[in-house]
Parts: C-alpha cells; sequence; structure tokens
C-alpha cells in the first residue's frame, strides 16, 4: 500500500493545486486576481474582478479537480483489490472497503492541501471550500447535503458567506460519521477532520471581522 499512498498523495496534490481561478482570470482577463479584493485565488475573490462567469466556471473547476481526486483514490484501491483477490482467491470485500476509504481521505486532504498550498503559486493558493466540497461530494455524498443545508440556512439567517462556509465545514466530519459507515474510522475520519479545520484556519481574518462586525454581509 505504500506505493499506491505515494501515488494518491501526490497526483492529489498536484490536481489539487491547479489555480483555475488563477488561470481563467489571466487568460480571459489579462490580470492577476490576486491583486484584487482579498487576493485569493477562488471564486468569491474571481467574482470581484467583474466577471460572473469566471467565478461560476472556477468554483466548478476546483470542485470537479477534488471530485476527480477522490474518484481516483478510490479506483486505485479496488484495483488493488481486485489483484489481491485474484492471488489469493478470497473474499475481502470488507477490507477493500476500508482501503477504499482511507485513500479516498488522503486523496480528499491532499487536494485541498493542494489548493490552499499550490507549488506553482508559490504555495499561496484559496480558502478550499469549493475543493472541498468537490472531494467531500465523492466522499460521503449525503453528508454534503446536510453541510450545504447548513450553509444556505447560515447565510439565510446572517447574510455572511463566510460564517455558512465555517459552519459548513465544521459540521462535515460529525455528518459523514452519522451518515457514511465507510468513513467510521480514525484512519478515515482523522484526514477529514483536519481538511475541515484547515479551511476553518484559513478563514482566520473573516472570523476576525465577525467578531468585530465589520465582516461583508451577501446582497
Amino acid at each position: 500500500m505504500t506505493t499506491a499512498t505515494v501515488i494518491v498523495v501526490v497526483v492529489s496534490y498536484l490536481l489539487g493545486s491547479i489555480p483555475f481561478g488563477y488561470l481563467l482570470v489571466r487568460v480571459f482577463r489579462g490580470q492577476d486576481v490576486r491583486q484584487t479584493g482579498s487576493g485569493n485565488i477562488g471564486a468569491t475573490n474571481v467574482a470581484r474582478t467583474g466577471s460572473k462567469k469566471l467565478a461560476v466556471a472556477t468554483l466548478l473547476l476546483d470542485a470537479l479537480k477534488g471530485y476527480v481526486a477522490v474518484v481516483i483514490a478510490f479506483w486505485l484501491a479496488a484495483h488493488i483489490a481486485i489483484r489481491i483477490n485474484d492471488t489469493m482467491s478470497a473474499t475481502l470485500d470488507v477490507l477493500d472497503v476500508h482501503v477504499g476509504y482511507r485513500l479516498a481521505a488522503l486523496a480528499a486532504f491532499s487536494a485541498i492541501l493542494g489548493h490552499m498550498f499550490p507549488v506553482w503559486l508559490r504555495f499561496k493558493g484559496g480558502k478550499g471550500v469549493a475543493t472541498a466540497l468537490g472531494v467531500f461530494l465523492a466522499l460521503a455524498p449525503l453528508a454534503v447535503l446536510v453541510s450545504l443545508v447548513v450553509f444556505v440556512v447560515a447565510v439565510a439567517i446572517t447574510r455572511y458567506v463566510s460564517l455558512g462556509s465555517i459552519l459548513a465545514a465544521a459540521v462535515f466530519p460529525f455528518a459523514a460519521w452519522w451518515l457514511n459507515p465507510g468513513t467510521r474510522s480514525a484512519a478515515v475520519m482523522f484526514p477529514i477532520a483536519i481538511s475541515s479545520l484547515l479551511i476553518i484556519i484559513r478563514h482566520k481574518d473573516n472570523i476576525r471581522r465577525l467578531l468585530a462586525g465589520t465582516e461583508n454581509r451577501f446582497r
């Protein structure tokens, strides 16, 4: 499993580190999105360049790269399981599930880390929300639904998108444990929990503004 783990980590990180927001704004508007607004490469800051279409494209592509990273991890785990079963002539379904989710959770963490700290932009990336949406959707779709409900309700009540994102990230590990049996192990929950924590930490400036009452509201 060592080789498979290395492959998953490297591929997922590189996928996650593709700076779609930066690339789209550079190609279609001739600007550096890092010189706009918060300096973030995510969809919200891309929208501040004046192009909602590029912002939507950034959101979808950032989510897609995370989704693909986890799907690749599941595929690799299944491929390994088939080879083991053929060799041993045994049924290893339970083991296969655990191996798959361990690799998938590691892929999720690596993709989010790649988005936050992309090697191509001197390790200065985004907050990871859209990429997390993609990886978590592939990992535990029902839990994502719960997080989305929390996000929508929080934004509808407070008009703070950042608060909705923080709460959604905080809720996801608990929802995943509750709704998806495949995640109920320390080896799977640890990278999921760390991923959520990283997203919250990346919102530290938003948290300061929320506490100070100076955070911008969604209109």
